[in-house]
């Protein structure tokens, strides 16, 4: 391996590195701050759930005596004490809960007649890393509750029993009837795909809530349960992203530990995303008011994976009847699915930014989506695609052999002039640099294609994990292409790389230092800390992908063999060693002016200054 190649391969490792470095840094800090929150918000969410059963009304005894005798009656069959001042405490009667079920292929809803809310979504066609069926939230993990500020007092969406009015498979009335007049009214509506039509209606209740009063709250809080094979990996992708209204950019929540924030400006949608899955809830107008709470946060046990909320201000107008139109999507992270709904929802779906987003969106995934037209087995598109990458790189691929090569067939001279200088490193540095110009050598003239390769590396790294497509999807002795595949369950876990042993990485990981070792010994360069940084590489990958997607690992794998089959090719076939030392010989016997660099031009002025021969410094 020549000296340009190892300046491109430890440009990669570096920017590489550091890449996983602040993709999966450690927020324990932030952890420790968060946890004393989930505990203040987990206190709250028992209170509100001791409100939700009994609810207390105090009315005068003059209010009572001034009621019809049928009203009288009712009241006081629910009188429980009188107090001093002479009011009464009265217990709303609780009612029986009934669960309602509507759904199409994709779906099924389950609505409960308690706040007449969505209480559990079943995707069908899916399943957990467990084979259970896949929900994304139950009723006893989730709320989603409305506070209308009324004349006479608050209301909670979540302490009311709604009842059903009109119902069939796909869609779905429920109604509450205010004892003081007007009425609260649930409406969805399934389609044929993972959209929900979802609509609030406030009837009667102009004169009802104060003029003041031009807003009411919608509390969201959703705790979502595992459905991965990795707890660790599904809570690092997931957290909760929006979307400004008269912005097209899509931002997020941080991918781990905890955070919140206050949206400044009404929205167009909220997304609770997993790493696979989502619920959002989408407002095709945008809401009008600004002030959003969003936060997420991570348990200190395993019961779920986080807890996503969002709070969000709903414009009152004082219409007869004052509805809010909503949507909800229940579904998979798919890139061509929420890009066909065309409100920049695929940005959810973690595959980078700027240049190797570009590479993902526009080559990787239509080159993918192609492939999967046509072929069943995903083992066997990874190939087909990794041939194709290939193909397209042979030229780069080609400039690094030919450097390799060259570098190759001057490593004697480059031994000899080791031996000349001994350990003046800054001599053999002059001495290397006169041959490579004699023999018309660059020692960069395989960093550029090695760089080239990045974008695509980098790319390659988001695009597989992110991937749906290989979610549960075998092969060979993977049984899902989207996480890692164990051969091995250690009895102990090993800092930083696991209690498992992954086959494919160990795959990688051995290719990849082979590769290294055939290379290096044809690199007079590879000597010392240097060397010794090449040989680490493999061992550093060999820890960072134990735990990810066996399916990036069989690409990487399959990436190191071909660049085997490419090298064997031009050695064998078209590269002639002999012709190239002949044009080498040919080189040096020209006579070669090379005019100094800007920097060096610098050098010998400041050398100059100070007395010193500029030749001196060019010997």
């Amino acid at each position: 391996m020549d000296r340009n190649s190892i300046i491109g391969y430890i440009l990669i490792f570096v920017i590489f590195a550091g890449y996983l470095f602040y993709t999966n840094k450690n927020l324990e800090e932030a952890r420790e701050i968060q946890r004393i929150e989930d505990s203040i918000a987990m206190a709250n969410s028992n209170l509100d759930s001791i409100q939700v059963e009994e609810q207390t009304i105090r009315r005068s005894s003059e209010d009572i005596v001034s009621e019809d005798v049928a009203d009288s009656a009712n009241v006081l069959a629910n009188v429980q004490s009188t107090s001093d001042s002479g009011q009464v405490v009265i217990k709303r009667e609780i009612l029986p809960e009934t669960l309602e079920t509507i759904g199409n292929d994709k779906l099924e809803l389950t609505v409960t007649s308690k706040g007449g809310r969505i209480a559990n979504v079943h995707l069908k066609g899916y399943t957990t890393y467990d084979s259970s069926e896949l929900k994304l939230f139950t009723q006893e993990r989730s709320s989603f509750n409305y506070t209308i500020p009324l004349k006479s007092g608050i209301i909670r969406t979540q302490e009311l029993d709604f009842s059903v009015t009109s119902k069939d498979s796909g869609s779905l009335v429920m109604e509450h009837r205010l004892d003081g007049g007007g009425t609260l009214r649930h409406l969805y509506s399934l389609n044929d795909g993972f959209l929900v039509d979802y609509r609030f209606e406030l009837e009667g209740l102009s004169e009802l809530i104060a003029k003041k009063n031009n807003e009411y709250m919608l509390d969201w809080i959703v705790e979502t349960p595992r459905q991965e094979k990795s707890l660790k990996d599904e809570r690092q992708n997931s957290t909760v992203y929006y979307k400004f209204k008269n912005d097209s950019d899509v931002d997020n929540l941080s991918l781990s530990g905890g955070d919140e924030d206050q949206l400044m400006n009404g929205i167009q949608w909220v997304n609770f995303k997993q790493k696979f899955f989502s619920a959002t809830l989408i407002i095709p107008d945008g809401l009008e008011e600004s002030g959003t709470d969003i936060s997420v946060s991570e348990p200190e046990h395993n019961e779920y994976v986080a807890q996503m909320a969002a709070s969000m201000p709903v414009a009152y107008h004082f219409n007869e009847v004052d509805a809010q139109e909503f949507q909800f999507y229940f579904g998979p992270n798919h890139y061509q699915t929420l890009k066909a709904m065309d409100i920049g929802m695929e940005s959810i779906v973690p595959i980078g930014s700027s240049i190797i987003r570009a590479v993902n969106k526009y080559a990787i995934i239509p080159i993918f989506n192609w492939l999967d037209n046509y072929f069943v087995n995903y083992g066997l598109i990874i190939l087909i695609l990794t041939l194709m990458i290939k193909g397209v790189l042979i030229f780069p691929m080609y400039k690094i052999y030919i450097s390799s090569a060259k570098m190759k067939l001057l490593k004697p001279e480059l031994d000899a002039i080791k031996e000349k200088v001994g350990g003046d490193m800054q001599k053999m540095q002059q001495e290397q640099m006169k041959l490579y110009k004699k023999a018309g050598v660059s020692p960069f003239g395989g960093c550029l294609p090695q760089l080239i390769q990045f974008p695509i590396l980098i790319a390659m790294f988001r695009f597989f994990p992110a991937s749906i497509e290989l979610r549960q999807k075998s092969f060979l002795w993977a049984e899902d292409l989207s996480t890692f595949d164990s051969i091995l369950q250690l009895p102990f876990s090993i800092p930083f790389y696991g209690d498992h042993v992954s086959l494919f990485t160990l795959l990688m990981a051995g290719s990849t230092f082979l590769y290294t070792m055939f290379n290096s010994q044809s690199s007079a360069a590879m000597t010392g800390p240097m060397k010794s940084i090449m040989y680490l590489m493999p061992l550093m990958l060999l820890f960072w992908f134990n735990s990810y997607s066996s399916g990036l690992s069989y690409y990487y794998f399959l990436a190191n063999v071909i660049t085997f089959g490419q090298n064997w090719v031009f050695r064998t076939f078209i590269v002639d060693d002999e012709k190239l030392h002949k044009q080498i010989e040919q080189n040096k016997k020209k006579k070669v002016n090379v005019k100094p660099s800007r920097f060096q031009k610098r050098v010998e002025a400041m050398a100059k200054k100070r007395g010193i021969d500029p030749k001196q410094l060019r010997r």
